[in-house]
Protein backbone atom coordinates (compact mmCIF):
# COMPACT_ATOMS: atom_id res chain seq x y z
CA UNK A 1 0.00 0.00 0.00
CA UNK A 2 1.19 3.30 -0.60
CA UNK A 3 0.50 6.25 0.92
CA UNK A 4 0.96 9.75 -0.56
CA UNK A 5 3.85 8.67 -2.64
CA UNK A 6 5.29 6.04 -0.16
CA UNK A 7 4.66 2.67 1.22
CA UNK A 8 3.29 2.51 5.01
CA UNK A 9 6.81 1.30 6.09
CA UNK A 10 8.47 4.33 4.34
CA UNK A 11 6.53 6.80 5.46
CA UNK A 12 6.74 5.25 9.14
CA UNK A 13 10.30 6.52 8.76
CA UNK A 14 10.21 9.82 7.46
CA UNK A 15 11.45 12.35 9.89
CA UNK A 16 9.25 14.96 10.43
CA UNK A 17 6.33 16.25 13.33
CA UNK A 18 4.17 12.52 12.79
CA UNK A 19 7.51 11.56 13.80
CA UNK A 20 8.04 13.38 16.77
CA UNK A 21 3.93 13.38 17.94
CA UNK A 22 4.31 9.45 17.90
CA UNK A 23 7.46 8.62 19.40
CA UNK A 24 6.43 11.70 22.44
CA UNK A 25 3.13 10.12 22.92
CA UNK A 26 4.93 6.42 23.22
CA UNK A 27 7.53 7.88 26.01
CA UNK A 28 4.70 9.84 27.28
CA UNK A 29 2.95 6.64 28.11
CA UNK A 30 5.45 5.29 29.36
CA UNK A 31 6.40 4.94 33.44
CA UNK A 32 10.24 4.68 33.74
CA UNK A 33 11.79 2.78 36.46
CA UNK A 34 14.67 5.11 38.33
CA UNK A 35 17.09 3.34 40.38
CA UNK A 36 18.75 4.62 43.36
CA UNK A 37 22.04 6.38 43.28
CA UNK A 38 23.19 5.34 46.24
CA UNK A 39 27.43 4.84 45.72
CA UNK A 40 26.97 5.33 41.93
CA UNK A 41 28.62 7.85 39.97
CA UNK A 42 25.32 9.77 37.78
CA UNK A 43 26.09 10.21 34.31
CA UNK A 44 24.02 11.14 31.48
CA UNK A 45 23.27 10.43 27.63
CA UNK A 46 21.60 11.86 24.69
CA UNK A 47 19.59 9.75 22.03
CA UNK A 48 19.20 12.48 19.68
CA UNK A 49 16.56 12.16 16.79
CA UNK A 50 17.92 13.55 13.96
CA UNK A 51 17.07 13.17 9.75
CA UNK A 52 19.69 11.33 7.58
CA UNK A 53 20.52 12.02 3.83
CA UNK A 54 17.62 10.24 3.08
CA UNK A 55 14.86 12.20 5.45
CA UNK A 56 14.66 9.46 7.62
CA UNK A 57 14.80 9.76 11.67
CA UNK A 58 17.73 8.54 12.79
CA UNK A 59 20.35 8.58 16.31
CA UNK A 60 23.20 10.20 16.75
CA UNK A 61 25.94 8.20 17.59
CA UNK A 62 29.63 8.75 17.96
CA UNK A 63 33.12 6.77 17.68
CA UNK A 64 35.47 8.02 20.56
CA UNK A 65 38.62 9.04 19.66
CA UNK A 66 41.68 6.93 20.39
CA UNK A 67 43.59 9.43 22.73
CA UNK A 68 40.63 9.21 25.43
CA UNK A 69 41.35 7.23 29.20
CA UNK A 70 38.62 5.32 28.99
CA UNK A 71 36.68 3.40 26.10
CA UNK A 72 38.66 4.95 23.28
CA UNK A 73 37.68 3.95 19.86
CA UNK A 74 34.49 2.73 21.01
CA UNK A 75 30.94 3.56 19.72
CA UNK A 76 28.69 5.61 22.60
CA UNK A 77 25.99 7.97 22.56
CA UNK A 78 26.59 11.90 23.64
CA UNK A 79 26.81 12.34 27.28
CA UNK A 80 28.85 11.75 30.28
CA UNK A 81 29.39 12.51 33.92
CA UNK A 82 26.98 14.91 35.80
CA UNK A 83 28.55 17.93 36.91
CA UNK A 84 27.83 19.05 40.62
CA UNK A 85 24.03 20.80 40.55
CA UNK A 86 23.17 19.53 37.27
CA UNK A 87 19.80 17.37 36.92
CA UNK A 88 20.28 14.62 34.40
CA UNK A 89 18.35 16.50 31.28
CA UNK A 90 20.88 19.40 31.56
CA UNK A 91 23.76 17.23 31.85
CA UNK A 92 22.89 15.62 28.67
CA UNK A 93 21.84 18.77 27.00
CA UNK A 94 25.57 19.96 27.79
CA UNK A 95 27.30 16.99 26.43
CA UNK A 96 25.68 17.40 23.07
CA UNK A 97 26.82 21.04 23.14
CA UNK A 98 30.65 19.84 23.74
CA UNK A 99 30.99 16.63 21.92
CA UNK A 100 28.78 17.14 18.72
CA UNK A 101 28.19 21.20 18.77
CA UNK A 102 24.29 20.51 18.77
CA UNK A 103 22.36 23.44 20.91
CA UNK A 104 19.00 22.28 22.36
CA UNK A 105 16.77 24.06 24.76
CA UNK A 106 14.89 21.77 26.88
CA UNK A 107 11.83 22.08 25.44
CA UNK A 108 13.20 19.53 22.82
CA UNK A 109 13.43 16.88 25.61
CA UNK A 110 10.76 14.23 24.65
CA UNK A 111 11.23 11.74 27.35
CA UNK A 112 13.31 9.86 29.93
CA UNK A 113 14.05 6.02 29.53
CA UNK A 114 15.05 4.38 32.19
CA UNK A 115 18.09 4.47 34.39
CA UNK A 116 21.21 1.92 33.52
CA UNK A 117 23.51 0.53 36.23
CA UNK A 118 26.88 -0.38 34.80
CA UNK A 119 29.34 -2.81 36.16
CA UNK A 120 31.54 0.16 36.66
CA UNK A 121 29.63 1.91 38.97
CA UNK A 122 27.61 4.41 36.53
CA UNK A 123 23.87 4.72 37.00
CA UNK A 124 22.95 6.31 33.35
CA UNK A 125 19.75 8.68 32.45
CA UNK A 126 18.99 8.32 28.95
CA UNK A 127 17.08 11.66 27.62
CA UNK A 128 15.45 11.28 24.22
CA UNK A 129 15.74 14.47 22.10
CA UNK A 130 14.46 16.22 19.13
CA UNK A 131 17.13 17.33 17.38
CA UNK A 132 15.48 19.00 14.39
CA UNK A 133 15.95 19.04 10.35
CA UNK A 134 17.85 21.03 10.35
CA UNK A 135 20.33 20.11 13.05
CA UNK A 136 24.28 20.60 11.82
CA UNK A 137 26.80 18.50 13.69
CA UNK A 138 30.28 18.93 14.60
CA UNK A 139 32.68 16.85 16.10
CA UNK A 140 34.85 17.77 19.20
CA UNK A 141 38.40 16.33 18.19
CA UNK A 142 39.22 16.14 22.16
CA UNK A 143 36.52 13.67 22.47
CA UNK A 144 34.84 12.33 19.14
CA UNK A 145 36.56 10.80 16.07
CA UNK A 146 33.31 10.46 14.00
CA UNK A 147 29.73 11.17 13.97
CA UNK A 148 27.16 8.67 12.88
CA UNK A 149 23.46 8.82 12.10
CA UNK A 150 22.32 5.56 12.82
CA UNK A 151 18.66 5.27 10.70
CA UNK A 152 15.85 3.65 12.49
CA UNK A 153 15.21 1.26 9.61
CA UNK A 154 18.70 -0.20 10.40
CA UNK A 155 17.68 -0.11 14.35
CA UNK A 156 14.43 -1.89 13.57
CA UNK A 157 16.59 -5.07 10.88
CA UNK A 158 15.25 -8.11 11.87
CA UNK A 159 18.24 -9.80 12.92
CA UNK A 160 19.18 -8.08 15.56
CA UNK A 161 19.68 -7.07 18.88
CA UNK A 162 21.65 -10.65 19.70
CA UNK A 163 21.38 -12.01 23.47
CA UNK A 164 24.75 -13.73 24.75
CA UNK A 165 24.86 -15.62 27.59
CA UNK A 166 28.49 -15.71 29.20
CA UNK A 167 30.37 -17.55 31.56
CA UNK A 168 31.11 -14.51 33.87
CA UNK A 169 27.36 -12.96 34.43
CA UNK A 170 24.14 -14.37 34.74
CA UNK A 171 22.54 -11.01 32.64
CA UNK A 172 22.62 -12.34 28.93
CA UNK A 173 24.55 -9.96 26.91
CA UNK A 174 23.16 -7.04 24.39
CA UNK A 175 24.39 -6.65 21.06
CA UNK A 176 22.47 -4.40 18.36
CA UNK A 177 24.12 -5.16 14.49
CA UNK A 178 25.08 -2.18 12.68
CA UNK A 179 25.90 -2.50 8.63
CA UNK A 180 27.55 -5.80 7.93
CA UNK A 181 30.54 -5.65 10.39
CA UNK A 182 29.84 -3.90 13.54
CA UNK A 183 27.96 -4.15 16.30
CA UNK A 184 26.38 -2.09 19.48
CA UNK A 185 27.50 -3.13 22.68
CA UNK A 186 25.89 -2.31 26.14
CA UNK A 187 25.52 0.22 28.01
CA UNK A 188 24.85 1.80 24.92
CA UNK A 189 22.88 -0.88 22.91
CA UNK A 190 20.32 -1.52 26.06
CA UNK A 191 19.48 2.27 26.64
CA UNK A 192 19.49 2.26 22.53
CA UNK A 193 17.18 -0.81 22.08
CA UNK A 194 14.44 0.48 24.61
CA UNK A 195 14.49 3.83 22.68
CA UNK A 196 13.60 1.09 19.92
CA UNK A 197 11.30 -0.68 21.86
CA UNK A 198 9.75 1.99 23.66
CA UNK A 199 9.52 5.57 21.81
CA UNK A 200 9.03 3.81 18.19
CA UNK A 201 6.90 0.71 19.22
CA UNK A 202 4.96 1.80 22.55
CA UNK A 203 6.69 -1.42 23.93
CA UNK A 204 6.80 -1.57 27.79
CA UNK A 205 10.46 -3.66 27.50
CA UNK A 206 12.82 -3.33 30.38
CA UNK A 207 16.16 -3.76 29.77
CA UNK A 208 17.82 -3.45 33.51
CA UNK A 209 18.77 -7.12 33.40
CA UNK A 210 20.96 -7.16 30.20
CA UNK A 211 24.19 -6.99 30.68
CA UNK A 212 27.83 -5.25 29.01
CA UNK A 213 30.28 -7.56 27.71
CA UNK A 214 33.52 -7.79 30.27
CA UNK A 215 35.71 -5.47 28.30
CA UNK A 216 33.06 -2.71 28.89
CA UNK A 217 33.33 -3.21 32.73
CA UNK A 218 36.52 -1.54 33.38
Amino acid sequence: MRHNGATMEEHHYIYGEAMRARVTANLSRFSRAPVVADGLKRAAVAIALIRDDNGEGAYVLTRRTSKLSSHAGQFALPGGRIDAGETPIEGALRELREEVDLRLEPSAVMGVLDDYQTQSGYLITPIVVWAGADAALRANPDEVARIHRITFRELNRPDSPEFVDIPESERPVIRLLMGENNALHAPTAAMVYQFREVGLHGRDTRVGHLGEPVWAWR
